[in-house]
């Protein structure tokens, strides 16, 4: 069994069920599980791919903060787009907000997708110190 260091999960947040917001391995790498743009008590945000984009990254964010570190500290994401003719304006939002991260990263069309129009799971190197 690997060994886990820390469950992440942001201060005043509602608990996630059945699964994990991140977890803390190795002492240097932080998985971050899929996000949706939600707000601090668990509730979907819905709105333009836009305005949920934004909330989707701002989860991934608070998350990552709970270990220190930062979107620049992301190596890899994974995004699931309800529609694939939502991308450009999806990825201009992600250039953005991903404006210093060096990244691998992966867009697929998922249709089951429930109420969202977007998700996005991250992985990220824990900077020393």
């Amino acid at each position: 069994m690997k060994e886990v260091f820390a469950y992440l999960h942001p201060e005043g947040w509602a608990p996630p069920r059945g699964y994990r917001d991140g977890i803390l391995a190795s002492g240097r790498l932080i998985f971050v599980s899929g996000q949706v743009a939600k707000d601090a008590d668990g509730n979907m945000i819905s709105g333009t791919i836009e305005d949920e984009t934004r909330g989707t990254i701002e989860a991934i964010r608070r998350i990552l903060a709970e270990e220190g570190a930062t979107l620049s500290d992301v190596v890899r994401v994974t995004t699931y787009l309800e529609d694939a003719r939502d991308f450009g304006r999806y990825n201009r939002v992600f250039g953005e907000q991903f404006k210093d991260a060096v990244l691998a990263r992966t867009t697929v069309e998922a249709r089951a997708v429930i109420s969202t129009k977007i998700e996005m799971d991250a992985i990220a190197y824990k900077p020393r110190g």
